[in-house]
C-alpha cells in the first residue's frame, strides 16, 4: 500500500472522475486538517504498479493541478506474525476490505519508528510488550470502534520508519481514543523513536469491493 498526499485541490470531483475509471483500488481521503487537502491510497499485489500504472494516473491533467505534499508519503507492505491461519486472507485478502469497507469512513495513518532498542530484547520480552500492545487494539476492535492496518516499510522509507500504520472506524473519536491509549502501552512509551507525521482523513471515494 502507499499513502500519496497532495495539497491545493479545489474541485474533488475532477480527481473522483480520474479515479472511477482507472480499475484500480484506491481510496481518495479529504484531509481533515487541510480545506483543500487531499490524500490517495492505492493498493496492489505488485510493486511495479507503483511506478508504472499509478505513475500514469497521477501524470493526468486533474493531479498536475495539486502540490504534493511528500511527508506524508507512505509505502509499507503487509506481513505475517507467523501464527495466522490464513496466510493469503493475512496478506492480501484482509487488509484490501478493510480499506476499501465503506462502513470505515474515518482513518489515521502515520509512520512509526522503533528505538534500536527494541532489538535486544530476548524474544519473551518483545513478545510480552507487542502482547500489551496488541491487547488495546483488540479491544477497540471487539467493540467495532477502530480496526487497524500494519504494514511493515523496512527499507521501503526515506525516513528509516519501521511500520505504516492505518487506523479505521466509522467515526473519528474513537480513533484518537486508540492512539491516546496505546501512548501509555510500553512499546509506544519506551520502544517507539517517533510517530507521524499523522494524515486524518475522511473517505470522499473509494473503488468497490470486489
Amino acid at each position: 500500500m502507499q499513502f500519496l498526499a497532495f495539497g491545493g485541490c479545489l474541485d474533488t470531483g475532477k480527481i473522483i472522475k480520474e479515479l472511477e475509471g482507472s480499475g484500480m483500488d484506491l481510496v481518495l481521503y479529504a484531509d481533515i486538517n487541510d480545506p483543500y487537502g487531499i490524500g490517495l491510497l492505492s493498493v496492489n499485489e505488485d510493486p511495479g504498479f507503483f511506478v508504472g500504472e499509478l505513475r500514469g494516473l497521477l501524470a493526468r491533467p486533474a493531479f498536475k493541478e495539486l502540490t504534493p505534499k511528500p511527508e506524508y508519503t507512505m509505502l509499507g507492505r503487509t506481513y505475517s506474525l507467523g501464527y495466522e491461519p490464513d496466510l493469503e486472507r493475512t496478506l492480501v485478502h484482509g487488509p484490501r476490505e478493510k480499506v476499501l469497507n465503506p462502513a470505515l469512513k474515518w482513518a489515521i495513518w502515520y509512520p512509526l519508528q522503533r528505538n534500536k532498542l527494541f532489538e535486544t530484547l530476548s524474544e519473551d520480552e518483545r513478545r510480552s510488550v507487542l502482547g500489551e500492545h496488541g491487547k488495546v487494539g483488540f479491544k477497540f476492535g471487539q467493540a467495532g470502534l477502530g480496526t487497524d492496518i500494519r504494514l511493515a516499510c523496512h527499507g521501503l522509507d526515506k525516513n528509516d520508519n519501521d511500520f505504516v500504520i492505518g487506523v479505521l472506524g466509522e467515526k473519528l473519536y474513537p480513533l484518537s481514543i486508540l492512539i491516546e491509549t496505546m501512548r501509555g502501552t510500553k512499546q509506544t512509551s519506551m520502544y517507539l523513536e517517533s510517530l507521524g507525521p499523522f494524515f486524518v482523513g475522511n473517505v470522499i471515494w473509494q473503488s468497490p469491493a470486489r
